[in-house]
């Protein structure tokens, strides 16, 4: 398949070097000049479960692809949530009647971006559970295993995802139809909206965080303000499931001394964060389904003075 990798960074290099090595015409676009200029002279390098391993894959700039010939079969979106809108007008010409835009972003609501360019028919929605880092630029650090749950929007469903979940299999991307994927997405959005908010605010990995004698308590009123979102959108979640889940990330031998995206855009390299498509996300279906969200919107506010006081861009 002909696949735009649309969000070239620790993600997005995984799953554009994972399609390139199953033969795929992968192309990278990113906003990274740094990053870019590095996989163009050196190739993309990637600690590929603990081998060192280079493969050349074409990148370019999002401002320059408006002039390069690349009809897409698929388009994998991983751009942060508010560069969405601006990446597809940016590769809209590559775009045609029969592209799949599989977005992969963390949040919610982000088919209300990706209709403006693409009928419904041809966005398939996923969640994936595969994880990535970047050492540098043009340096990916891939260790683990994991998966991919999807769903198309469209009324062909599962039919119109098929040969979009074989390529990925294909790559050991571990793909598998779902027929809730909102399900899914909302449950990672829990994560998400507790770990990510609140280890920054905090300044705290999430083991510091889930050892206070509160997290808890904190933790238990934002899922519950999701909860009831989710079920107005029937996205039924399991409170208890997540919150184990949640609970999980806690653990010092696993994942609990990581910091999560959140804190790493914001306290490390002083980026503005994703926290309208997440906490901000439920606020504004909350104001929409007449219901109260008084933590997510506080911890929304919360995020955006900080990010005012570090003078994030």
């Amino acid at each position: 398949m002909n696949i735009i990798i649309a969000g070239a960074g620790a993600m997005g290099s995984r799953f554009g070097l994972m399609l390139h090595q199953a033969k795929n015409n992968v192309i990278l676009v990113d906003g990274w000049q740094e990053h870019i200029d590095c996989i163009n002279q050196e190739g993309l390098k990637a600690n590929f479960n603990g081998e060192e391993i280079v493969e050349k894959i074409p990148v370019y700039h999002q401002n320059e692809v408006s002039n390069i010939e690349f009809s897409a079969d698929l388009v994998i979106l991983f751009t942060k949530a508010m560069q969405l809108d601006n990446m597809l007008q940016e590769i809209k010409s590559m775009i045609g009647q029969n592209t799949k835009v599989l977005c992969l972003l963390n949040g919610i609501g982000h088919e209300d971006v990706i209709k403006k360019y693409v009928p419904l028919s041809n966005i398939i929605l996923g969640n994936t559970m595969w994880t990535a880092g970047l050492e540098g630029p043009g340096k990916a650090k891939l260790f683990g295993n994991g998966s991919i749950d999807l769903q198309n929007l469209g009324e062909d469903g599962k039919g119109a995802a098929e040969e979009v979940i074989a390529c990925l299999n294909e790559a050991k991307l571990n793909a598998k139809y779902s027929d809730n994927i909102l399900s899914s997405i909302y449950k990672k959005a829990c994560v998400n909206g507790t770990m990510n908010g609140l280890c920054t605010i905090l300044d705290s990995n999430m083991a510091g965080f889930g050892e206070t004698n509160v997290a808890d308590d904190i933790v238990k009123s934002i899922v519950a303000e999701f909860a009831a979102v989710a079920a107005v959108e029937k996205a039924e979640l399991n409170i208890d499931e997540v919150l184990t889940q949640i609970k999980s990330c806690y653990n010092r031998e696993t994942i609990g001394l990581h910091h999560p995206s959140m804190y790493q855009d914001l306290i490390i390299n002083n980026r503005l964060t994703e926290i309208d498509y997440i906490n901000g996300a439920i606020v504004r279906k909350g104001k929409q389904y007449n219901i109260e969200t008084p933590y997510c919107l506080f911890l929304t506010q919360l995020i955006h003075a900080k990010e005012q006081i570090l003078g994030a861009k």
